[in-house]
């Protein structure tokens, strides 16, 4: 009797602990367009994710796209995630947007919500690129809709032949899309398609529609620090760009000189804005550096 009036409060208090249990939830927001500080994001975000022991991962997309590259990199990035990474489409999920949601579990999306158009263009005009862009665009878009598998009545779980329509416009799928036209789906075409799993006013309920709990979560959210702004403006393309020109200027205009001036100065410092952040992420070896210095 003694034993058992001892284990009792113990038992009470080990259920009082339990209910206490809160669950760990990661907020990490796209809001803006998909290129290389994106990419730093994300991967900042996951690894985070995975440090705090979150259960689950809610993506926050408003885009219009982006560079391909980089919306390639994030969606394998999510595709490999031990954590469960679902998407909250919060009004817009285009082109590259689109390749992301569809990477995650599961997609929810506000009422006025659209995903689609994934067609490759240029940044210049927005004219579309030529077949040869296109034609990875799609394999990419079909591999990503593939790599979540089929239910238990054999249907795609995200149909391929879909995806593909986001990016060519000669695609027809009866009841969907006519050839001739580009797809994008609103929030119920994407619901009746099996390319969204309901709709979402906000964050809470995309928590509530997973199952858990918004009282009982813990949410924390992704905050880029001051370095990785930095590196993400360092190594977007534009500027990559003009530190190239630059590097290659100061050197042409220093031969039409002699001795060493500011055109030397002007490529030492480009030099090193357009090697640091690789440098610092790994992306470029010191020797790479070295046998760079040793050409010049």
């Amino acid at each position: 009797m003694k034993h058992l009036l001892f284990i009792i409060p113990i038992l009470f208090c080990s259920l009082c602990h339990a209910s206490e249990t809160k669950n760990n939830i990661y907020l990490f927001r796209l809001n803006d367009e998909i290129n290389s500080k994106a990419w730093i994001y994300t991967q900042k975000a996951l690894q985070e994710a995975e440090e705090s022991k979150s259960q689950l991962i809610i993506l926050q997309l408003n885009t219009y796209g982006g560079e391909v590259v980089y919306a390639d990199s994030i969606s394998s990035a999510i595709l490999k995630s031990e954590i469960p990474v679902v998407a909250f489409i919060d009004n817009n999920a285009a082109s590259a947007g689109a390749l992301i949601s569809i990477a995650c579990s599961k997609i929810y999306m506000r009422p006025e919500a659209r995903i689609g158009a994934a067609t490759v263009v240029n940044g210049i005009d927005g004219q579309s690129m030529p077949d040869k862009y296109q034609s990875y665009m799609r394999a990419t878009m079909r591999a990503t809709a593939e790599a979540h598998g089929k239910d238990s009545l054999d249907r795609w779980k995200r149909d391929p032949l879909i995806s593909e329509a986001m990016v060519d416009d000669r695609i027809y799928i009866e009841n969907i899309i006519d050839s001739g036209k580009t797809l994008t789906f609103t929030t119920k075409e994407a619901i009746q398609n099996r390319y969204c799993e309901g709709e979402a006013i906000d964050i809470n309920q995309v928590i509530e529609q997973e199952g858990y709990a918004p009282d009982n979560c813990i949410i924390r959210e992704y905050s880029p620090s001051a370095i990785d702004n930095t590196k993400g403006w360092l190594t977007g393309t534009t500027l990559r760009s003009i530190l190239i020109m630059l590097i290659l200027g100061g050197i042409y205009f220093e031969l039409q000189s002699p001795g060493i001036g500011f055109p030397s100065l002007v490529s030492i410092i480009a030099a090193l804005l357009y090697f640091a952040p690789l440098y610092i992420d790994g992306l470029a070896a010191y020797w790479e550096i070295i046998l760079f210095i040793l050409g010049i």
